[in-house]
């Protein structure tokens, strides 16, 4: 149906980002790489009996102060937005805009290519390489003098794949050091994997980098959408200024105190899902799937043309997963119940499809 007023035609044109698929009683949701241990006590004390009529602090202060110490810098090189999801869109429109260009591995988060085109820039889609890993050197000779953003996804949503510390020392040397590199470690806190980069060890040590983090997954807000980044105060400042104001409600500055307080509990919960993860990854390729190795709270199944009907048999079986047809389908590790029909379906799959 035509608007009846006159519209961005490349907005008309964008599809809205797809929520993973809500799941019935009777079903598991492992569509939206959720935590799935319910809400810490704490955090749920915390939120309680809040103001409602009042606004909250927008620059989330308290919050700022806490991460600017656990991180060595000032509160003024932090930022904290409703989800790490809206930082990002604030930081590709401080930089970016009509004939900029933006690069970023391909297929990495599907809100990327969104979140440029409502600034106006350009996607540039970098493919993954062969075991779905970032091209990293792809990436760095796709930077031209439009290019105003770098995106790096580590773990990468959805195949998992981690970008290495050296392979990443040696993206930064090859790119110009005015170019905003954006390092997205949504899932930093499931890595294992002594090998790969680590944003919060980098801090400081190039003023073109953002580090960006959620407390959506490993702290189980994903309800209350809170999310962070830490760089140069002038960068800081400027995605500030694009910032939708008072985004960050006060009872997700709350809940993210809370959790802090209480972290060692909930990254005891973070290793039990990294441990069934190895697990399941591991009984998987005993079936004879072809994985890459995962670093999230997720697997990537690499089901290419039988996709959709991959999906269709697991959504039989009662798990709801994230299919991206025709490429593959990534399932994310939530409760232990889960695991045997994730397990005996996939197995099916893989012999059958």
């Amino acid at each position: 149906m035509p608007a009846p007023v006159r519209l961005r035609p490349e907005i008309v044109a964008l599809p809205a980002y797809a929520q993973g698929r809500a799941a019935s009683a009777d079903s598991f949701k492992l569509s939206s790489n959720e935590n799935p241990f319910p809400p810490h006590p704490a955090v749920l004390a915390a939120i309680r009996d809040l103001d409602i009529n009042r606004y909250p602090d927008a620059s989330a202060l308290v919050v700022r102060e806490r991460l600017a110490a656990r991180h060595g810098v000032t509160a003024d090189e932090v930022i904290v937005g409703a989800g790490s999801v809206a930082v990002l869109a604030q930081l590709i429109s401080a930089a970016a805009s009509v004939g900029d260009e933006v690069v970023h591995a391909w297929r990495s988060f599907e809100a990327y290519p969104g979140l440029i085109t409502v600034a106006g820039a350009t996607s540039v889609a970098v493919p993954l390489l062969p075991d779905a890993r970032h091209d990293l050197p792809a990436m760095a000779a796709a930077v031209t003098d439009r290019t105003r953003v770098v995106i790096v996804c580590t773990p990468n949503n959805p195949t998992g794949t981690i970008v290495t510390a050296d392979e990443f020392a040696t993206f930064m040397a090859a790119v110009p050091n005015d170019l905003l590199v954006i390092l997205d470690e949504a899932y930093v806190e499931f890595v294992r994997d002594e090998a790969s980069v680590d944003g919060a060890a980098l801090i400081g040590h190039y003023p073109n980098l953002v580090v960006l983090r959620t407390f959506s997954k490993a702290y189980g807000l994903a309800g209350l959408r809170v999310g962070y980044a830490i760089a140069h105060e002038a960068i800081v400042q400027a995605a500030r200024s694009t910032a939708i104001p008072l985004s960050v409600t006060e009872a997700a500055q709350r809940a993210v105190l809370a959790a802090l307080d209480h972290e060692a509990e909930l990254l005891e919960q973070v290793a039990v899902l990294a441990m069934r993860r190895d697990e399941v990854q591991q009984q998987l390729r005993a079936q004879g799937w072809q994985l890459p190795v995962t670093h999230g709270n997720f697997l990537w199944l690499p089901t290419g043309a039988a996709t959709a009907e991959a999906a269709a048999l697991f959504s039989a079986a009662g798990l709801v997963v994230r299919a991206f047809a025709p490429e593959g389908i990534r399932i994310s590790i939530a409760e232990a119940e889960s695991v045997a029909t994730l397990v005996r379906v996939a197995g099916e799959v893989v012999r059958t499809l």
